[in-house]
């Protein structure tokens, strides 16, 4: 076998343009994205607290009760100071010494017979208006002192009668769901439901639209290769609109809720499976269409004989893996007023609640993957 023989450098060109062209574009991209690995590694500690509160859910927990007591308080003193509380010789009650003061004297509240060892938090109360004062614990004997500082506090010149309040807070009896268990699952089956309504209004648009949108129907005369390049336009207008700026859109329209979230899920799903059924009336045999046409059939005919015995599987299966992925999709528009469990999930993380956003996320990730699976099986036996 005679040698090979070199390769001209001018064939080798091309390949080395491009291969310069990517390396500059990496680079240029890896400065515009600011990647920091650095930060990223030193960093880490930051969200190590939300990743433990993700993998612990808040699903279980028993019923809670508290015990509070309120003892009057007079702010700033006046000639006629509050008398001092007398002890009770049984019972829980709080004593606070002294009865009166301004901000910053020191103050000592006293609670006796109150549940023991348990955890609780005084509160200075002003026309029902709760501010903390600290945190207490309770010795076996249901007792507690606490020496702490009258704070800020912004009532005019004139004394008035504020609370100092104490609340123990306990959990007892068996365990049961949670709350944002509850809520979780109720919002999980309205997320369900929210995306098979939205998967149904764009069927009944989508299945006409995707035969005029299908080439090999309407591409036979110039009225008809109109109409395909108009309802093609029609479909790739629709899928450049993301469904959260369409849920934005819809939520201003139509108000906050689900409601808001199936419109926007059917718009952009009415383009995205509308282009699925249209390539899928393209990829069909083109022998039953001849052979129907050959008899004489009208258009109508050709497609009903001819077209949907054929593509009648696949729209089924582009219908089911659609419904997948709305319900994933809510979850995200739920973000933007959209209705479902995205909604909850937003309003737990803005208020740093992230074990009961935790329970919204696992609910997400079983939905989802249980879907995925019923539908890979679905779309198995069909097409």
């Amino acid at each position: 076998m005679p040698p090979r023989k070199p390769r001209n450098w001018i064939s080798t060109l091309p390949s080395s343009v491009v291969l310069i062209l990517a390396i500059v574009m990496y680079w240029y991209g890896w400065r515009v994205t600011k990647i920091d690995l650095k930060t990223l590694i030193k960093d880490v500690g930051y969200v190590k607290p939300i990743v433990i509160a993700l993998l612990q859910p808040r699903l279980l927990e028993r019923e809670l009760f508290s015990q509070s007591h309120q003892i009057p308080f007079q702010f700033p003193c006046a000639q006629t100071a509050l008398p001092a509380a007398t002890r009770p010789a049984s019972g829980s009650h709080l004593t606070v010494s002294p009865t009166c003061g301004k901000v910053g004297d020191p103050i000592t509240v006293e609670g006796f017979n109150l549940r023991p060892t348990t955890q609780g938090t005084v509160y200075w109360v002003i026309i029902n208006t709760r501010r903390r004062l600290d945190y207490i614990t309770t010795d076996a004997n249901g007792h507690f002192v606490l020496n702490t500082s009258i704070p800020e506090t912004r009532v005019g010149d004139q004394a008035m009668q504020i609370f100092v309040e104490t609340e123990l807070n306990w959990r007892a009896g068996p365990l049961g769901p949670t709350e944002a268990l509850r809520i979780t699952v109720e919002k999980m089956i309205e997320t369900i439901f929210l995306a098979l309504i939205a998967t149904t209004l764009s069927i009944v648009v989508a299945i006409p639209l995707s035969f005029l949108g299908a080439r090999n129907l309407m591409g036979r005369s110039i009225p008809g290769t109109t109409v395909y390049y108009l309802t093609r336009t029609f479909f790739n207008l629709l899928r450049s609109i993301e469904p959260l700026i369409l849920a934005i859109v819809f939520a201003v329209w139509v108000g906050i809720g689900p409601f808001a979230g199936v419109l926007a899920l059917a718009v952009h799903s009415i383009a995205s499976i509308g282009k699925l059924y249209s390539e899928a009336i393209e990829s069909i045999d083109a022998g039953p269409i001849e052979a129907i046409t050959a008899t004489g059939a009208n258009r109508i005919q050709t497609v009903i004989y001819a077209v949907v015995p054929q593509i009648v599987p696949q729209f089924i299966a582009f219908t089911i893996y659609r419904w997948d992925m709305n319900v994933r999709m809510s979850t995200i528009i739920g973000f933007v007023g959209g209705g479902g469990i995205g909604f909850v999930l937003q309003q737990w993380i803005n208020l740093l609640q992230y074990r009961n956003a935790a329970v919204a996320v696992w609910a997400i990730a079983i939905v989802v993957a249980t879907l995925d699976y019923i539908s890979a099986k679905v779309r198995e036996k069909i097409v």
